[in-house]
């Protein structure tokens, strides 16, 4: 795969097919996807995170591919994160930044091998999206974040209609509380036309 882009990303169906995406993505993800597409949601949600959580424990980036969340973090704020991804290419870059305790690898379609509650707040920037994760994984997404712990989760518009998300969150009340949706832009205007009006959902909530 010569040219990786977010058409090809969005037609993913497997773990593997994930994988080998991003061994051929990572070198250039930054400098060219992130960059060429303006791409911003990593940024929003590390703004929100900064906003709302108190600093206090560790923060557990999902899906942290090179590290752009904690990117941002650390250029206004002290945080402890650490970063979880199912491809290790990725999360090489990003543990060359220096911005992390420790970096994971796993797969949110299945268990992650992550004691319960270990978490004060847990981020996700882009993981939620077509061909990659879908509403069967907030249950575990939850269970690693202690009682009170912050999530700040960007979903895809699109997929999060097509996936039934509302529904899951719905499923999800007895565990969640103070539960908000952010419909935010996912591509800032230097992006190409296909993708300038893409939006995410950021669902904001605290694990009861």
């Amino acid at each position: 795969m010569n040219d990786p882009d977010l058409e090809t990303a969005y037609a993913l169906e497997t773990p593997a097919d994930n994988q080998r995406l991003y061994a051929d993505w990572a070198d250039t993800y930054d400098d060219g996807f992130a960059k060429n597409m303006d791409y911003r949601l990593p940024q929003i949600v590390a703004t929100i995170l900064i906003e709302m959580f108190d600093g206090q424990g560790v923060v557990l980036d999902l899906g942290a591919g090179t590290g752009l969340v904690a990117q941002y973090v650390s250029r206004n704020v002290q945080l402890t994160m650490d970063a979880l991804d199912i491809s290790p290419d990725m999360l090489a870059i990003a543990a060359e930044k220096g911005i992390y305790r420790d970096t994971f690898l796993g797969d949110l379609t299945g268990p992650l091998d992550i004691a319960t509650g270990t978490y004060d707040a847990i981020v996700s920037s882009g993981t939620f999206t077509h061909g990659h994760v879908g509403p069967e994984a907030l249950n575990e997404v939850i269970r690693l974040g202690r009682r009170g712990a912050l999530f700040v989760l960007s979903i895809n518009a699109e997929h999060f209609e097509a996936r039934g998300f509302s529904e899951k969150f719905s499923l999800l009340e007895a565990d969640i509380e103070d539960l908000e949706h952010r419909i935010v832009d996912i591509y800032g205007p230097k992006t190409e036309a296909s993708h300038k009006h893409d939006k995410a959902h950021i669902a904001v909530f605290r694990k009861r």
